[in-house]
């Protein structure tokens, strides 16, 4: 009995332990649920990311080029309804499509009606519609208007840079990721002195630069 009863006080101990381990481990953070990820994750989804980048919008700016034919071809504005005035296919709507989107339906429009194969290509000279947010420690918070390639050096800079107590290594950059905010660590500091590449940010991005306490 007495060696029963050691056996059983054993195995009570290892339960204990088990579960004493187990609640003290750490969450793994998973990259594919809505938690944190690393600025390397970030940069690698921009990476394989299909071309076009984001939606154009009121107020964008639009380069639009149809090879060889010099009278189709120039900037355009998108106007306040979200649609462009496009020779030979008059109001052409555009807002919430991409770049690629865009030229895709301008080379349909052409090819109905006028041209046989039509070349289309759009690039996008401002991204007024599109705004990135910058609060914290920095000098003047607010709202911006995004740029192509913009980084997150310019945005700060946008904000009138960092302030005394501004933890400048432990910005966080929240951004919506397969329809979830998900947050990205950016060391700006790093980046300054190049130590880290540099952080292209996204139109929607909110840039939050936290107080440092040491």
């Amino acid at each position: 009995m007495l060696h029963l009863g050691r056996l059983l006080s054993a195995a009570i101990v290892l339960v204990l332990l088990g579960a004493f381990a187990g609640a003290c481990r750490l969450p793994r953070q998973d990259s594919t649920a809505g938690g944190p990820i690393s600025m390397e994750d970030a940069l690698r989804m921009r990476d394989t990311a299909p071309g076009g980048g984001g939606t154009v919008g009121p107020g964008d700016l639009l380069e639009i080029k149809v090879y060889e034919e010099a009278d189709l071809s120039g900037p355009y504005r998108i106007s306040p309804d979200g649609s462009i005035d496009f020779p030979l296919c008059g109001k052409v709507p555009l807002s919430g499509k991409t770049q690629g989107q865009v030229a895709d339906a301008l080379t349909r429009c052409l090819a109905t009606r006028y041209l046989k194969h039509p070349n289309v290509s759009v690039l996008l000279r401002e991204y007024n519609s599109k705004k990135v947010f910058v609060f914290g420690e920095v000098q003047r918070p607010g709202t911006f208007p995004f740029d192509a390639d913009m980084s997150i050096i310019q945005a700060v800079t946008l904000a009138g840079g960092f302030t005394r107590s501004a933890a400048k290594n432990s910005i966080s950059v929240t951004r919506i990721i397969d329809g979830q905010g998900r947050k990205i660590r950016v060391p700006v500091e790093d980046i300054g002195v190049g130590k880290e590449p540099n952080f292209q940010l996204q139109p929607g991005d909110i840039v939050f630069v936290p107080e440092s306490f040491f």
